[in-house]
């Protein structure tokens, strides 16, 4: 077990940057994931700390004590690839007792834990396969077993489980991280997959083009976004983005313009002190997610409301333990189509071209700075 620390750590390929300037510290036995498109810099990050890429600038420490000038066989760090490349002459126990018998480990205790592991990732049957007998998904498995069997310090994984299906994902998932609790291993995952980074996740960095938007738990990077990145990249469906200026403003209140037609009346106080900081007319981006905006039967008095926004049903998508409805807001500066996504209950029964009426919980709502996208606090 044990700490890391990036610091300042800047690596290029080609003349093109893969990590800026990136500074990041994982705690002892902490399951860091490592969240961003794919090209965002995640496997690099892995591959500096396992020695496998030597940064220009920066220094890693492991335990406090500088290891940017190691061997990578000296580190005591498991790599668990994306690509996991088995060895052709061995059965699947065999690869996975391989990284043991250097350490002078028992035969029994060998056996003890390739059975342990494999019977962990539902491969208990494939001990007696080559890899040549194995799909794509097996060998996956076997890979990652392969690295499980050992303690190291730190275990690095890439996308492990990416090539399994759905409802194996899911049960790797918790195994991974009921594993990873019980060893107390230092763990840092690498994913595309925000479902993954925020079930699995103690706390999570997310990247972009190599620089570090924010660390957090789960709770916090989806409750708290530091800025745009992050508020759309978190969340399924994602946030609602819309774009909007403050066009009133009174000590309890405060009106807001949405799109250039729709007018929409804030009370909340906190909100209305942040904004009060905003300059008139400045170009702001208002965020809430679908699960914290509510629909209501439309009447006229409702129209004449002025905090009050009513929209057409464009589609809905039954998806059995709940509802997600698609709302036309109108059009953009730019003559973009603007939808809604509202989260609702399964049995939600409007009918598409039905106009309602539409009530945010003004608690959620948060505010973007349009130009530099960050948020206002």
């Amino acid at each position: 077990m044990a700490n890391l620390r990036l610091k300042n750590i800047k690596k290029s390929f080609a003349g093109q940057i893969a990590l800026d300037n990136l500074n990041l510290d994982i705690e002892d036995g902490e399951f860091f994931v490592i969240l961003g498109h794919t090209g965002a810099g995640k496997t690099t990050i892995l591959r500096c700390i396992a020695g496998l890429e030597q940064p220009e600038q920066g220094e890693i420490y492991m335990d406090d004590e500088l290891i940017s000038n190691l061997s990578p066989a000296t580190r005591d760090v498991a790599f668990v690839f994306q690509e996991h490349i088995l060895y052709p002459h061995m059965t699947v126990y065999e690869n996975m007792a391989f990284p043991l018998r250097p350490r002078g480990h028992s035969e029994s205790a060998i056996n003890s834990r390739v059975v342990e592991i494999a019977e962990m990732l539902h491969i208990k049957h494939l001990l007696g396969r080559e890899p040549s007998q194995l799909s794509g998904g097996e060998t996956q498995r076997v890979g990652l077993g392969r690295a499980m069997v050992r303690q190291p310090k730190v275990f690095l994984m890439d996308e492990p489980i990416s090539a399994l299906d759905a409802k194996l994902r899911a049960e790797m998932r918790a195994e991974i991280k009921w594993r990873q609790r019980q060893t107390g291993i230092t763990t840092l995952y690498v994913t595309h997959d925000q479902t993954e980074a925020m079930s699995m996740a103690d706390r999570i960095a997310i990247l972009k083009d190599g620089d570090v938007m924010q660390v957090g738990t789960a709770t916090e990077v989806y409750h708290s976004p530091a800025n745009l990145f992050v508020a759309d990249f978190i969340g399924n469906p994602s946030i609602n983005l819309i774009p909007c200026k403050v066009s009133a403003f009174e000590d309890e209140y405060m009106q807001i313009s949405l799109l250039d037609h729709l007018q929409y009346q804030i009370t909340e106080a906190e909100i209305v002190k942040q904004l009060a900081r905003m300059d008139r007319d400045c170009e702001l981006i208002l965020g809430i997610h679908p699960e914290d905006i509510s629909l209501e039967d439309i009447s006229l008095e409702d129209r004449q409301n002025m905090d009050d926004i009513s929209a057409e049903i464009y589609e809905s998508e039954p998806l059995g333990a709940e509802t997600i409805v698609d709302l036309n807001l109108g059009k953009s500066e730019r003559g973009e189509m603007v939808i809604l996504k509202v989260r609702t209950s399964p049995d939600f029964d409007k009918a598409v071209g039905q106009m309602v009426a539409i009530k945010f919980d003004q608690k959620q709502l948060f505010f973007f700075d349009a130009i530099t996208g960050e948020a206002i606090r």
